[in-house]
């Protein structure tokens, strides 16, 4: 086996992988519970694949990220999402050595801010500019599957977006034809 399919298929990738199918599972979903679900299950696969590939402020955001999505499931109180961005902050800031390991700290923020006060398409929207954050992040890491994932989560969410707003539209002429 060649050392880029060894690379590939190491046991870091591997949990890269799984990140990617729970979120094309996550984004595929209209339902915004179901969504917080699949989000929490993928970044703790995240937290796991950037542990082995040697990115602890990207692991640390994951494994916030899923205490975040966990908890945005029980309350929406913006007192909690701000101590969530507060501890997201404090712990990712102890782990900075590089410019790039900003980029998962603030797209956990953004994260955070959309899963306890938006919904819908608001929600989706506000994750997609937090998936452009994660995706520069996963190239620069070299992980494969986050790449994936990212550019195909920034893609699954667009479809989402779109079906909503499609659905959204014709919910207004029926009841405009009423």
């Amino acid at each position: 086996m060649s050392a880029l399919m060894a690379g590939a298929f190491s046991f870091a990738q591997l949990f890269g992988y799984l990140a990617f199918a729970l979120g094309i599972a996550a984004f595929w979903q209209r339902d915004d519970r179901r969504l917080r679900y699949l989000v929490m299950a993928l970044s703790l696969a995240y937290t796991v694949h950037f542990t082995l590939l040697g990115n602890p402020t990207a692991a640390a955001s994951s494994l916030i990220s899923a205490l975040r999505s966990w908890l945005s499931l029980r309350t929406r109180s913006v007192r909690v999402a701000l101590a969530i961005v507060a501890v997201n902050i404090a712990v990712g800031s102890m782990l900075v050595t590089e410019w790039r390991h900003i980029l998962p700290i603030v797209g956990a923020v953004v994260g955070t801010l959309a899963m306890f006060l938006l919904k819908g398409i608001r929600l989706r929207l506000a994750l997609l500019c937090g998936t452009c954050l994660w995706l520069t992040n996963n190239v620069l890491s070299g992980s494969i599957g986050g790449s994936a994932l990212e550019a195909m989560i920034g893609l699954t969410n667009g479809v989402t977006i779109v079906r909503m707003l499609i659905v959204r539209h014709r919910e207004k002429a029926t009841a405009a034809s009423l």
